[in-house]
């Protein structure tokens, strides 16, 4: 069986809106009450798909989640019509295209009995994320379905909060090889909540059969969470040997690589200080949140938000850490401006998950003929633009569900309505 690195990057939503719904997302926060783009938000998205698979990378997709969730709000014994607006628009949210909280993946050579494991997040911080689970296990339990090679956990319980991958980082010489899993959680963000508690982290490790003495527990900085850095994709980012990491992204940083490099001694930082880039300059290029990749070719590239290259700091130590034959050796700049206004990169935008492409359900892998079969729909379908006042017309509600059927029965998905 051949292991590689799949991205299945979710499909930006025709609900995607600005209702600014994320306390510590200061994106989101920044852009609340803003007209959103859902078509062109989804056709970003499938556009960096299409940019993934052309450098020679495996690429699926997760679909958008049913929305509004009626049945959320009807056990708050509400509905569309009568719901207060905070909760219309949180019955109403897209946020489940980022697909790095839809789970936390443990590859099969890290698990005791060597299958890949993925714990669906209960993501119950956030109340306009909290009931996307139901969705995103059905998805995970149908793309996932050979349990020759998988197992599919439901979410941690309450009251322990779970944000998925996107807390989460895997060492490893090559993706098909045993590694070190490294779960990152918080504590407290001074004003902002921390979404990822230890017990979660702890639980999932369990769920996953981690031998101990590969998995790590790693605090975030309080300082990072309250500077906007509310997922620890936010500040770092690992693929195979290298940690590209933001100087102030764990609470205790020296201690931190210390325990990593005691239990994987081949692995190689990469600080960023922040007297060259500071925190505010992370969180507002997301730097960090960029997928690191090793390309065919073997060279590791960071494929990152246009906003990185547009703030002279964050660029100007890139370009500088490229020329010095850094082991990121390729920048490459993707335009997804929808999803960075509402608080999420191209690391948010997608799951990792290490597996033989022939063992998963072939209608969740990306080809470029089923990206244009659904790039079809989205340009015939998405609407062209939501304000936060459009989230009460039934008129909008009827045309987000129709544009969700149609976009299930072009990828023959329909047992998913």
């Amino acid at each position: 069986m051949s292991l590689v690195e799949i991205n299945f990057d979710g499909i930006i939503g025709p609900s995607h809106n600005y209702a600014g719904l994320s306390p510590g997302n200061i994106a989101s926060a920044n852009n609340a009450g803003a007209i959103s783009q859902p078509r062109a938000a989804a056709l970003q998205g499938i556009e960096k798909m299409r940019a993934n698979l052309r450098l020679g990378l495996a690429q699926g997709y997760f679909l958008p989640l049913d929305r509004p969730n009626r049945q959320w709000l009807s056990g708050l014994s509400t509905d569309m019509t009568n719901a207060e607006p905070h909760i219309r628009a949180a019955a109403f949210s897209a946020s489940a295209m980022w697909a790095a909280n839809a789970a936390t993946v443990s590859p099969a050579p890290d698990t005791a009995d060597g299958k890949c494991h993925l714990s669906a997040a209960n993501l119950l911080t956030m109340a306009h994320r909290s009931h996307e689970w139901t969705g995103t296990l059905a998805q995970l339990r149908l793309a996932f379905a050979d349990e020759r090679h998988f197992a599919v956990h439901a979410p941690v319980p309450l009251p322990y909060g779970d944000e998925g991958a996107a807390n989460f980082m895997r060492l490893c010489p090559s993706h098909g090889e045993a590694g070190l899993e490294i779960f990152v959680y918080g504590k407290t963000g001074g004003p902002f909540p921390a979404r990822q508690h230890l017990e979660a982290s702890k639980a999932v490790a369990r769920a996953h059969q981690l031998d101990p003495a590969h998995t790590l527990f790693i605090q975030q900085s309080e300082i990072a969470i309250a500077a906007g850095a509310f997922h620890n994709d936010v500040v770092a980012v690992a693929n195979e040997r290298l940690l590209f990491t933001h100087e102030q992204a764990f609470e205790e940083p020296e201690a931190a690589y210390a325990a990593i490099r005691e239990k994987m001694p081949e692995a190689e930082i990469v600080i960023v200080p922040a007297d060259r880039v500071s925190l505010a300059d992370a969180v507002q290029s997301y730097l960090f949140n960029a997928q690191l990749v090793k390309l065919p070719s073997g060279e590791m590239a960071l494929i990152l938000p246009t906003e990185a290259q547009a703030n002279p700091r964050v660029w100007g130590w890139l370009e500088e850490h490229v020329a010095g034959n850094g082991p990121i050796g390729r920048l490459i700049p993707v335009d997804v401006r929808q999803s960075m206004a509402n608080g999420g990169g191209p690391a948010c935008l997608r799951l990792r998950v290490v597996a033989d492409p022939a063992t998963v359900d072939p209608r969740f892998i990306a080809g470029e003929a089923r990206l244009d079969r659904i790039a079809d729909v989205v340009t015939s379908h998405w609407p062209e633009a939501i304000a936060p006042s459009d989230l009460g017309r039934p008129e909008l509600v009827e045309q987000v569900q129709a544009a969700r059927t149609a976009l299930l029965s072009a990828c023959d998905l329909s047992e998913l309505a």
